[in-house]
């Protein structure tokens, strides 16, 4: 039985997937997602990180051959409660993930993060789960790349 290496695509289409290659045969076998993990921090206000990494979330969404997870650690548990109002013109955080979990995009928030905030599972957004460190754990065992925020 021959071992499969992966190869990485890198082209400028930004078509993001790894090719696992048979590296005797000398051609591709199958085209796998890249797979994304982005991690936010910070508050969802005041910084524009969260911001910032729930627009590359976005844009990596478009793009065809990606696998995507997002987590919420600490302040950036704020992010997905619901009923979020900001004034007219300024960007909204709780819509930009709607606009992720909406396809689909698995969205975990920390439970002992929401709890230190007082923050509980029905003033969640729809789509976000509870999440624990062992769920975290997981997905950045399981991912190609962790971008942390």
């Amino acid at each position: 039985m021959r071992q499969l290496s992966a190869v990485a695509h890198s082209r400028v289409d930004a078509h993001a997937s790894w090719t696992l290659a048979d590296p005797q045969a000398g051609h591709a076998t199958k085209e796998v997602p890249m797979k994304y993990l982005l991690i936010l921090n910070d508050p969802p206000y005041g910084t524009e990180r969260c911001y910032n990494a729930l627009r590359l979330g976005l844009a990596l969404r478009k793009q065809a051959g990606v696998d995507l997870k997002i987590f919420l650690l600490g302040d950036a548990v704020g992010c997905a409660k619901a009923g979020q109002q900001t004034p007219e013109g300024f960007y909204n955080l709780g819509r930009m993930l709607k606009g992720l979990t909406s396809h689909a995009i698995p969205v975990g928030v920390c439970g002992s993060c929401l709890d230190t905030r007082g923050i509980t599972d029905a003033e969640l957004l729809d789509g976000v789960h509870r999440s624990s460190m062992e769920e975290l754990a997981a997905w950045t065992s399981a991912v190609d790349k962790v971008l942390i925020f």
